[in-house]
């Protein structure tokens, strides 16, 4: 090996130092390391190779051909079997066709090339038994990367850049990026390879001025250095108070995610007086959480879709919002609903048919115990039963009825075409669709809705209201007591009261 010179001396113990702060390896025996054939990644590697024994760790190096640059891409896989073979280091080389992948997927060259990569460091990981590949980035990657974002209008996430270590998912693939030469500088890189005699490969497309990341590097530090001499230095302080920040929603975005938010298959339910009494800057973490949560990362989730759902908060229910991957943002009356199912979710189970109660006694309908009893006034007389369910309490599911007028057969049942009801506390019926939009009933949800009712009109529209004309009187002789209780631990949690601010519904 040849003698180390200079300050690039002072380079390894320095890693070594990052690599052990950071926690970098998570206890990984065996680690991929992606080398293009530049200087970084050549740096890391001599510099990991040096270090392999005190980490006891065993490296894989990584090679992918893009195939955008002909015959300089070949002479780049050659360069870095030829450097692997020298440090002993088994390798894995293979070429993609980025742009077939860029055609096919609609998107950015850089965004294909990026996505091509990293899905086939994931398969070199996974033949080797590692989840985490180590690549070059180094502090000046952080700051262009830190104005790329800021340059397309990036929240606290975005400006606190690159860190030591991250995770990238798609398509069912998972990685673990770490970065041990995140506080190491280009210019030290450079001075690494001098120093020990390594020629690293010169990517010609860095010269290009096409990508947004060459323009930063070759045009637009420069001139903010013009400004600001030290202005790296201020913009990584501002990604360090980023990151703080970011550390606090974190910390404060899991204490509040069980009274805010609730999740139902494929939908994440986000109570709505809740969440509007919330900080913007807690209510954006909360939905970057649930996008998160459904989709398994926010790869393609831009602040402007987050601002553009912060904008529509207070809009009418109804109101619906559509987001990358598939997702729906909707406006309900009581919640807000991030789903992949564009249809509300219905916390009734469907009765798909007509059920007799018995009275008295218990009968038992799908999803539902029904208790039936006769008592006598005036304890029941002025009739609890009166608001809608969403107020949430268990009290909304028990009404009181005069027997008498009930008529001698008592049947429950879904909806049905031409119901009218006449609402309590109303003198004239109307139509059932009408109460049900006065309510302010979800639609998704009004076919579920158990319907009391005799052979000569509704009775209660359960949860919500009876009809005026079988109230308890003082003429009343007897009152039928009617409670419903969900028997399936679908319903059971948004039935708890604790739950209500959750989704506003039962």
């Amino acid at each position: 090996m040849v003698k180390k010179q200079g300050y690039s001396a002072e380079l390894e113990p320095r890693v070594l130092g990052f690599i052990r702060e950071h926690s970098l390896l998570g206890g990984q025996q065996q680690l991929v390391v992606a080398v293009s054939g530049g200087q970084d990644s050549v740096c890391l590697l001599h510099i990991l190779v040096a270090l392999q024994e005190r980490l006891k760790l065993k490296l894989h190096v990584a090679h992918l051909d893009h195939q955008l640059r002909g015959d300089e891409s070949a002479a780049d896989a050659q360069y870095v079997a030829q450097l692997a073979k020298q440090l002993g280091i088994p390798a894995t080389l293979d070429q993609r066709d980025v742009k077939d992948y860029q055609a096919r997927q609609r998107i950015s060259l850089e965004e294909a090339a990026r996505e091509v990569r990293y899905t086939f460091l994931a398969e070199v990981a996974r033949s080797i038994g590692t989840d985490r590949v180590a690549v070059g980035h180094t502090t000046d990657d952080n700051i262009e990367t830190i104005l790329m974002h800021l340059i397309r209008g990036a929240g606290t996430r975005g400006l606190r850049g690159l860190q030591p270590a991250s995770q990238w998912q798609s398509a069912g693939a998972s990685l673990t990026i770490v970065r041990p030469l995140l506080q190491v500088s280009r210019q030290e890189t450079a001075d690494y390879c001098h120093d020990h005699q390594l020629i690293p490969r010169l990517d010609s497309s860095n010269l290009s001025l096409l990508p947004l990341r060459n323009r930063i590097r070759q045009q637009l530090l420069p001139l903010l250095q013009s400004y600001n001499p030290r202005v790296t230095e201020a913009l990584l302080r501002t990604a360090h108070i980023a990151g703080d920040d970011l550390a606090f929603l974190e910390q404060e975005g899991a204490r509040l995610w069980d009274s805010i938010a609730q999740r139902q298959g494929d939908t994440i339910i986000l109570g709505k007086t809740g969440f509007l009494a919330l900080p913007a800057a807690l209510q954006r973490h909360l939905l970057r959480m649930a996008i998160a949560e459904l989709l398994g990362n926010l790869k393609d989730i831009e602040t402007r879709h987050i601002e553009e759902i912060i904008a529509i908060l207070t809009r009418s229910a109804g109101k619906k919002l559509s987001l990358p991957g598939g997702l729906v943002f909707t406006i309900e009356y009581q919640q807000f609903r991030l789903s992949l199912d564009t249809e509300p979710l219905s916390p009734f189970p469907v009765l798909d048919n007509e059920f007799v109660l018995k009275i008295p006694g218990e009968t038992w309908l799908p999803g539902w115990r029904v208790q039936a009893s006769i008592v006598a006034p005036p304890v029941a007389h002025g009739n609890p039963e009166g608001t809608d369910a969403s107020s949430g309490t268990i009290s909304h599911f028990t009404a009181y009825i005069d027997r008498d007028k009930a008529g001698a057969q008592v049947l429950v049942r879904c909806r049905q075409p031409g119901d009218r009801l006449q609402p309590l506390g109303m003198s004239q019926p109307k139509t059932l669709g009408e109460f049900m939009i006065d309510a302010k009933i979800p639609r998704n949800w009004r076919q579920g809705i158990p319907i009391v009712c005799s052979h000569q009109h509704i009775l209660w529209v359960v949860g919500w209201r009876i009809d005026d004309r079988v109230k308890v009187t003082r003429d009343t002789k007897e009152v039928l007591c009617l409670k419903f209780e969900r028997t399936d631990d679908t319903l059971s949690q948004t039935m708890r009261p604790t739950r209500i601010r959750l989704s506003g519904s039962i």
